[in-house]
């Protein structure tokens, strides 16, 4: 399960790094920065998780979504709705997505 939850991650952080050019959002730095900046660490995190069995990956995953959620204001995007919008809902999911995975039971291999 915590391997799924990961690779959903994945799929998250993928989408929020791909989101400025996806949604044409590239002119304005402090939307496209933010969505680079989170989407990367998510990304890069959540592929790190995949090969490694504890959880701070994942805890750091929801600190790294709760502090997206607050950029549109602390970047003063809130205007820019495509923007705004879409690091909120992913936020969320990257945030509840990483809860999940952190208190998911792993799979210890026995050497």
């Amino acid at each position: 399960m915590k391997n799924t939850l990961e690779w959903v991650n994945v799929v998250l952080g993928g989408w929020l790094f791909l989101s400025p050019w996806i949604f044409g959002f590239t002119g304005n730095a402090g939307a496209a920065w933010s969505a680079w900046i989170i989407g990367g660490v998510v990304l890069i995190l959540a592929v790190w998780a995949l090969s490694d069995r504890g959880v701070w990956e994942d805890w750091v995953n929801a600190l790294a979504a709760l502090i997206g959620f607050f950029t549109p204001w602390f970047v003063k995007y809130t205007s820019l709705g495509s923007a705004a919008w879409n690091m909120w809902i992913l936020a969320v999911a990257i945030f509840v997505v990483a809860l999940w995975a952190a208190y998911s039971p792993t799979m210890k291999t026995s050497t």
